[in-house]
C-alpha cells in the first residue's frame, strides 16, 4: 500500500532552491548524496480539480498554514518575496511567494473542509 508522496520541483538553479526549503522555510531534511537534499514535507492532502484541455495534466504545488499574514509577516522577515498580495479566492485566503532559482509557489490558509484537521469547517 502507499506510504508516502514524493514531490519533484524542477529549479533551474537546484542549490538555491534547496538553500531556500533548507534555511528559510526550516523544512527537515535528509542528504541523500553529495548535497542532494530530501526534504521532508509537512502532512498534505490532494485534490482533483477538473481541467480543461491547457490544464489537465498540470500539477500544482500549495503550501498550507494555519494564519497567512502570520506566516507572509514571518517569511517576510527572513527575506522571502512574495509576487502576489494576500487574496480571499473562497475556499481560502491566498498568495504566492518566490523560490529563489525555483519558481514559485502558492501559500494559503485553507477555509475548506480538510481531512487532515477533519473539525475544520470554515
Amino acid at each position: 500500500m502507499l506510504t508516502g508522496l514524493h514531490t519533484i520541483v524542477y529549479a533551474e538553479d537546484a542549490e538555491r532552491a534547496r538553500a531556500f526549503l533548507r534555511d528559510v522555510l526550516d523544512l527537515p531534511f535528509v542528504d541523500a548524496h553529495d548535497g542532494w537534499l530530501i526534504f521532508a514535507a509537512p502532512p498534505t492532502e490532494i485534490a482533483v480539480h477538473p481541467g480543461e484541455p491547457d490544464t489537465s495534466g498540470r500539477h500544482e504545488l500549495y503550501l498550507m498554514c494555519d494564519d497567512v499574514e502570520r506566516t507572509v509577516a514571518e517569511l517576510t522577515a527572513k527575506g522571502v518575496e512574495f509576487t502576489e498580495p494576500v487574496a480571499d479566492v473562497g475556499w481560502g485566503l491566498l498568495t504566492r511567494l518566490r523560490v529563489p532559482g525555483g519558481g514559485e509557489l502558492g501559500l494559503y490558509q485553507p477555509r475548506h473542509p480538510s481531512p487532515l484537521t477533519p473539525e475544520r469547517t470554515r
